[in-house]
């Protein structure tokens, strides 16, 4: 995924993909779109482990032509044994690492308990693959990026390996920074990109995490809870400075352009039997963020949407003011990103559909989509068996952008094409969404067993 640049949607059309016993080598074909003859290209992995182009030859007349050619080329490299030399770039500052390597002086007590079980359970192969491949393109940037993924830093890791690889989804070259987390460019766009999540508070109020149960529980939860949780995760962004003074919009990468911030809910149910509340927290999100919230009725076989301003959030006595985009300064962003998909469920399903699934496991997946009927309550019900052959799933099915009607440098619809667009017009709340959108899943990671033995099966929200 980190191979391309944008600019390459639009220079060629690819047209076939091939790869060596192993894989130790990638090559495609592909049209070139302004000349209209084809090209091929040859993949190795660099010294860092990432594949990238080794080899390039163009201006073949047909696709045949240029397939044949590939082969050829592909076979003498292996033929030479020259892979690992073959791949190498000269421009690699560090050597090849695994996430999944625990460094001598790291303690089994100080490893984060979910890193733990997604390094050691069998089941968790496919995510394990998928997450080796796309750290191998941020981790040699920030060396800390390891040991914070196994650590106390788990969660904000996951998510950004999930913001990556999303963010390469929609075709933007993606630059890592120091702060803001991303610069994301393509043609026409250009915008960076901090990411946080509403974590487990330690202390305060919101410290006890409520566990709903009933349906007005759940009301009350999303009404003034979880809307709290958000708003102090992008309070403290809106209000952080660097040594220099400066917010994360007037530094230098962000200047003039928009910036957005993206949010994820990594909160987990104090039951492990149930689906954590990140399946279904981006309702408090936006309420949160308008200072407004929809209900719903019907008149005769109409479905009638209202809004309703909200002025403050309160709970256990604590009261904070709804509207984050209402606030001083938050003109400076542009646009809120959510996923409820950062999880190891998402990278176990990317993987199990890759092909990687772990020998003598399932993984299957229920939830709720986009309902396009015009009087709808709520989404379409589906279920996959992952490993199917039709099953097909994307990085960004699950992205929401919500866009501030304040903001000084507005994000363009297009600059994330295929997420699900969040916008207020006149009072309301309206969306933008594409038929495949997810709104909210669980995953079912089953052990086969012989007769006579106890089924496995394992439930994890999405």
């Amino acid at each position: 995924m980190g191979t391309r640049l944008s600019s390459s949607a639009y220079m060629c059309e690819e047209l076939s993909w091939w790869s060596s016993d192993g894989e130790d080598l990638l090559g495609m074909v592909a049209r070139d779109t302004i000349d209209n003859d084809f090209f091929w290209m040859i993949l190795a992995r660099d010294r860092v482990g990432r594949f990238r182009c080794a080899s390039l030859m163009t201006d073949f007349r047909t696709q045949d032509y240029a397939e044949r050619q590939l082969w050829v080329a592909m076979a003498k490299v292996l033929e030479n044994g020259s892979v690992e030399e073959f791949g190498q770039q000269g421009d690699e500052t560090n050597s090849p690492l695994d996430p999944f390597d625990v460094a001598a002086d790291l303690k089994d007590e100080e490893l984060h308990p979910y890193y733990k079980q997604l390094k050691d359970e069998p089941g968790r192969l496919p995510a394990r693959k998928v997450i080796s491949e796309l750290a191998l393109w941020l981790a040699p940037k920030d060396p800390h990026f390891v040991r914070e993924f196994q650590t106390n830093g788990f969660d904000q890791r996951l998510w950004e390996l999930f913001l990556w690889a999303a963010f390469r989804e929609f075709f933007l070259d993606v630059e890592q920074l120091d702060a803001p987390d991303f610069r994301c460019c393509g043609p026409g766009i250009d915008f960076t990109v901090e990411a946080t999540t509403a974590a487990p508070s330690q202390n305060g109020v919101l410290q006890e995490h409520p566990n709903p149960k009933s349906p007005e529980d759940r009301e009350r939860f999303l009404r003034d809870y979880m809307p709290m949780k958000f708003g102090s995760a992008l309070t403290g962004k809106l209000n952080k400075v660097n040594a220099s003074g400066q917010r994360y919009w007037e530094r230098e990468e962000s200047k003039g352009k928009p910036f957005v911030i993206a949010i994820a809910d990594f909160h987990k149910s104090a039951d492990n039997n149930e689906l954590g509340s990140m399946t279904y927290t981006q309702s408090a999100l936006w309420q949160y963020l308008y200072g407004a919230r929809v209900t719903w009725r019907f008149e005769g076989d109409q479905l009638i949407i209202d809004t309703q301003s909200i002025d403050s959030h309160q709970y256990k006595g604590k009261v904070v003011p709804s509207g984050f985009f209402d606030l001083p300064e938050a003109e400076n962003v542009s646009a809120i990103i959510f996923s409820n998909a950062g999880t190891i469920s998402k990278f176990d399903r990317m993987g199990a559909a890759a092909g990687f699934g772990a020998d003598g496991y399932g993984y299957f997946r229920v939830g709720l989509k986009y309902n396009p009927e015009a009087n709808a309550e709520m989404g379409e019900a589906f279920s996959f068996d992952v490993q199917g052959d039709e099953y097909e799933e994307y990085w960004t099915q699950e992205i929401q952008v919500f866009h501030n009607p304040n903001a000084k440098h507005p994000l363009p619809f297009e600059a994330l094409l295929g997420a699900t667009h969040h916008y207020f017009d006149d009072g309301h709340l309206k969306s933008v969404t594409p038929d495949d959108a997810v709104l909210s899943s669980f995953t079912m990671l089953m052990k086969y067993v012989g007769e006579g033995e106890a089924v496995v099966t394992k439930k994890s929200s999405s």
